[in-house]
């Protein structure tokens, strides 16, 4: 039995390795190619680039006469900040209502929310496009955030799950002790909630920092491209000023996870159950 586990753990490992590697490569490889000295895709040899420099890197904030990458970042964390903070309140209101209240039509919507998800968010672009002309919103960044924000209430259905499994047994202590519904929204399930807090920031930032269809059908005005519709309008002879780009605005989603990775751990009660 203990060869066969040992034989067992030895092909997993193996095998985690190659996944690994096979998603680690791509990586490595366009990180290498933001250090390319020469800039194009053509001039490599084999995968790698022939010389590497820093020039790159420099340029991409320097050079901002064509490309300018700094107002580019500026208008996607402006968008990424303000759409985190209203799809987080949003989606926390609406699954914590679902989750605690009862109420009439509760069910039809939960089920109806269900079904509309199942269809890609890009099959009302066209919709989106003619409401956004309507309210003479193109070219505007909170024309993004506005629809960013507006959707998210959407996915609410983990959040819910979360809060469903909050012990009964606190809010009915609380409702004994005289709490009212906001006192125990702000003062028991936020308390308990930071996991789900967290994830709920992480998605809703994540999503408009790197979104791409959005944004470059409502922005047309290259001052106000975000990085993703900036980097596609790169010419192949600045490669590696793409690469360098992708690389940075992967920057702050990792620092945002390594930060607030401990909250996504933390237990749902942490003892707070009255007894």
């Amino acid at each position: 039995m203990k060869k066969e586990r040992l034989s067992e753990a030895v092909v997993t490992h193996i095998v985690l390795i190659f996944v690994s590697f096979i998603f680690f490569f791509p990586v490595l490889w366009l990180v290498l190619a933001s250090f390319s000295a020469s800039g194009s895709i053509y001039d490599y040899d084999g995968f790698f680039p022939k010389s590497y420099s820093l020039g790159t890197y420099i340029k991409l904030f320097t050079d901002t006469q064509m490309y300018d990458y700094p107002s580019w970042l500026r208008n996607t964390l402006f968008v990424a900040v303000f759409s985190c903070v209203l799809s987080t309140v949003l989606v926390i209101l609406t699954a914590y209502t679902m989750s605690r209240f009862r109420f009439k039509m509760r069910k039809p919507l939960m089920k109806a929310t269900l079904v509309l998800s199942m269809f890609p968010s890009f099959m009302g672009m066209t919709a989106v496009y003619l409401i956004m002309i309507n309210f003479n919103l193109i070219n505007n960044l909170w024309s993004l955030i506005l629809v960013y924000s507006a959707g998210a209430p959407m996915g609410y259905l983990v959040q819910k799950g979360y809060f469903d499994t909050i012990s009964n047994s606190i809010y009915e202590a609380a409702r004994i002790d005289g709490a009212s519904n906001p006192t125990i929204f702000w003062k028991v399930t936020m308390p308990l909630s930071k996991p789900i807090l967290v994830y709920t920031a992480l998605t809703s930032f994540a999503w408009p920092w790197s979104d791409f269809i959005l944004p470059n059908m409502l922005l047309k005005n290259r001052d106000l491209w975000t990085v993703a519709v900036g980097l596609t309008h790169l010419g192949e002879t600045e490669f590696s000023r793409f690469a360098a780009g992708a690389i940075f605005i992967a920057v702050p989603i990792v620092i945002l996870y390594f930060s607030l990775s401990r909250f996504l751990i933390s237990g749902v009660s942490d003892g707070a159950v009255k007894q």
